[in-house]
């Protein structure tokens, strides 16, 4: 039986994107997952796809940028779902542009939803779990928690503080000796509907800066995450682990480089998306988006580097041998000669 079965997960920012991917595959480890999420159609499309695959859904509307939002439909979950065991942060907002082309209130917006949304999202869920001293909180993170790119200001800015936050948190749990954990997750640039509905000011289409990677490999590594979070955190996608090495080791050298290649990499030769951003408005009111954006020919299903870093230990095991397999054939082939 899957370690999530019949526990009862919530997922922000379930309507669409990773969290929608990974609203998915908790269905297929028959969980009892709880939706949150503005987006009325997004949400009911969602909680259909938990059905199909083999779990269960109810659905809880709210926005994650207002505390007694969140507050309320957690008490709901657990009201009508149970307590909650795992609490999965995806939900965010953006604005593609460079810095001096967003207002205040954009920018505000952006880091209520993307930032506190997180903070109220870990509030509650902790209110909520330290009574039972048990529980997950995973929070969904990305490469550029740690390395800031071009046009994405609002946003880098956001994941740097939940970064911190999360291990400021981390600390505090470690030093109460806690049973409950709290894990981050860092993902390379996937394919979502963001691109299509994220405010942009930029004259073409924005696009996930390639190797692209479909939002099933983020829900691989979310999922597994919250079934094992006594790592504090996991790294998905060889282009996370380039990104946040070479930051460590030559941070200058990496400025450098963005400057010439950040903005164009983030560029289609696409006219730029029209209708409603989801910044101050659900994107998904009315029409469902799915997981998956208008990259799929140039997406990755599979990511090889996050198989071998959830099987760290049999990698190593296996490497191990090999190089002790090859230094005796190496001691042979000596005495031979």
């Amino acid at each position: 039986m899957a370690p999530l079965h019949g526990r009862v997960v919530v997922v922000t920012g379930a309507s669409g994107g990773v969290g929608r991917a990974v609203v998915r595959r908790l269905g297929q480890q028959g969980a009892r997952v709880a939706l949150i999420a503005r987006g009325t159609a997004g949400l009911g499309a969602a909680a259909v796809d938990v059905g199909v695959e083999g779990g269960t859904a109810q659905v809880f509307e709210a926005d994650m940028a207002d505390y007694d939002q969140v507050r309320r439909a957690a008490e709901r979950v657990e009201q009508e779902m149970g307590p909650i065991s795992v609490w999965i942060n995806t939900a965010f907002s953006s604005v593609f542009a460079r810095f001096t082309d967003i207002s205040p209130d954009e920018y505000e917006r952006t880091t209520a939803v993307t930032y506190l949304g997180f903070v109220w999202g870990t509030r509650v869920a902790l209110d909520l779990m330290r009574p039972r001293g048990e529980g997950t909180i995973v929070q969904t993170g990305s490469a550029l928690s740690q390395r800031g790119i071009p046009l994405q200001s609002a946003y880098c800015g956001a994941k740097h503080a939940i970064k911190g936050f999360t291990e400021s948190v981390r600390t505090e749990l470690l030093a109460d000796r806690s049973g409950i954990h709290i894990t981050m997750v860092q993902l390379p640039a996937v394919n979502t509907p963001q691109f299509d509905w994220v405010l942009s000011k930029l004259r073409r289409h924005p696009q996930p800066v390639p190797p692209i990677y479909q939002p099933e490999v983020a829900a691989r590594a979310i999922v597994h995450a919250a079934e094992h979070p006594e790592r504090k955190e996991y790294w998905a996608g060889t282009s996370t682990v380039a990104t946040l090495l070479a930051q460590r080791v030559a941070p200058a050298l990496v400025d450098r480089y963005l400057a010439r290649t950040g903005v164009k990499s983030q560029l289609t030769d696409e006219k730029p998306p029209t209708g409603v951003s989801n910044l101050w408005e659900p994107a998904d009111e009315k029409e469902d988006h799915g997981a998956h954006g208008s990259f799929d020919r140039r997406a990755h299903a599979h990511s090889p580097q996050l198989w071998m870093s959830q099987h760290r230990r049999p990698v190593l095991i296996a490497l191990a041998g090999g190089a002790a397999t090859a230094a005796a054939l190496t001691a042979l082939a000596r005495r031979g000669g």
